[in-house]
């Protein structure tokens, strides 16, 4: 594995690794090594193991779910809404 263990980043360093691998994902599909792939697709699913595994009850916008993509042509946000905005 490469990178600190998941599981020993705070809760801000999560974020930013989150942030980095997702931002890096396209270059890699596209340029990168067989290697590279894998490396990335493992490391991207550590990461997000442990943000799930750290927030079992995250806000799941309506549009994100299979019901709401069937919904999503009658104007609804595929975005939790921010009421009073």
């Amino acid at each position: 594995m490469t990178g600190v263990d998941p599981d020993r980043l705070d809760d801000q360093q999560l974020m930013k690794e989150l942030e980095t691998i997702h931002r890096t994902r396209h270059d890699t599909l596209l340029y990168g090594s067989n290697d590279a792939l894998r490396a990335h697709n493992e490391r991207m699913a550590q990461l997000e193991g442990e943000y799930l595994r750290r927030n079992p009850r995250r806000p799941v916008a309506t549009g994100r779910t299979r019901e709401g993509a069937r919904e999503r042509g009658s104007g609804e946000s595929a975005t939790p809404a921010n009421p009073g905005t």
